[in-house]
């Protein structure tokens, strides 16, 4: 069955094409991405403006005719933080969905979560055991813990390297802020993962922690999805020290770095750091399937 997964997220909109059947690994077939940059399009009342509208209706309208072009019969439309937390959202959803004949949806933080850890458990298989899965989105960190496919804790914070950087950083706070409410708003929910016991496997999805596991030497994305992939906290350590002296000019020059996220790599090597440090881990192993993967395998398991 070849179906179309359609991300909208805080950065970027993505439809991933893929070749899917049960019982077997969705094969990508073709992607589709744009720089949307909801997140910037929000006004002082936390509405997506007229043009982020505008931007998200064409670039849906277009996703749409790319996937029928490629012969797909099924598209999961879905949306997270930046629509998620605008104050139109309702509005946002329905010009959507009436432009482009699709179905789109919001999902919320935690299932957010839940689904990336499906995805991540099915790559890795049982033979991980307790997995503990991290992403830094544009909008939000989601964290997820659990022994089985459905995590035991599935958490969504307002720590994605977008925000940090639009309401912390260009608002002219110093790294040391950013730090500290980085840390005290992880550490106020680590609890409930931390009671669980420790991770077998510690693990991190997601194109802000390749990025930053890329600059600290991981293999680049050419060698292929089975290359094994370590991000090691002193290694990430020296970055964050690094990056707090570049410009973000600078930054865009770094492997792996694209230039539509060059400016907020500082703020998610922060997030990530703090993550590392709250849970004790020493490394974090990078897992090529993402939201996206667990949005269509949980649909591929309810056929």
């Amino acid at each position: 069955m070849r179906m179309g997964v359609l991300d909208i997220g805080s950065n970027t909109g993505h439809l991933l094409v893929v070749d899917a059947f049960r019982g077997g690994p969705p094969v990508p077939a073709y992607s589709y991405k744009e720089p949307l940059r909801l997140a910037e399009h929000l006004d002082a009342d936390q509405a997506v403006t007229p043009e982020g509208v505008s931007r998200l209706v064409k670039y849906v309208v277009d996703a749409r005719g790319a996937a029928e072009d490629k012969g797909c019969t099924t598209i999961l439309a879905f949306a997270t933080s930046a629509v998620r937390d605008a104050v139109n959202a309702d509005d946002v959803i329905a010009e959507v969905n009436q432009a482009s004949g699709l179905d789109l949806q919001v999902l919320s933080g935690a299932d957010e979560a839940r689904v990336t850890f499906l995805a991540v458990r099915r790559w890795f298989g049982w033979s991980a055991g307790r997995l503990g899965v991290f992403d830094i989105g544009g909008g939000s960190l989601e964290i997820a813990a659990g022994a089985d496919e459905v995590p035991d804790v599935a958490q969504s914070m307002a720590l994605g390297a977008g925000r940090l950087t639009r309401e912390w950083f260009e608002a002219d706070r110093t790294q040391a802020e950013v730090r500290l409410h980085v840390r005290s708003t992880i550490a106020d929910e680590a609890g409930a993962v931390l009671r669980g016991g420790a991770f077998h496997r510690a693990v991190a999805t997601s194109k802000t922690f390749r990025s930053l596991a890329r600059i600290c030497g991981a293999p680049s994305s050419n060698e292929g999805q089975y290359v094994r992939r370590i991000l090691r906290k002193q290694d990430l350590a020296a970055l964050v020290k690094e990056l707090a002296t570049m410009s973000t000019d600078a930054i865009a020059q770094l492997p792996g770095v694209s230039p539509d996220r060059a400016h907020q790599i500082r703020a998610g090597a922060i997030v990530a750091e703090a993550t590392m440090d709250l849970f004790d881990l020493t490394e974090l192993e990078i897992c090529p399937w993402a939201m996206r993967e667990g949005v269509l395998l949980e649909y591929l398991d309810g056929l």
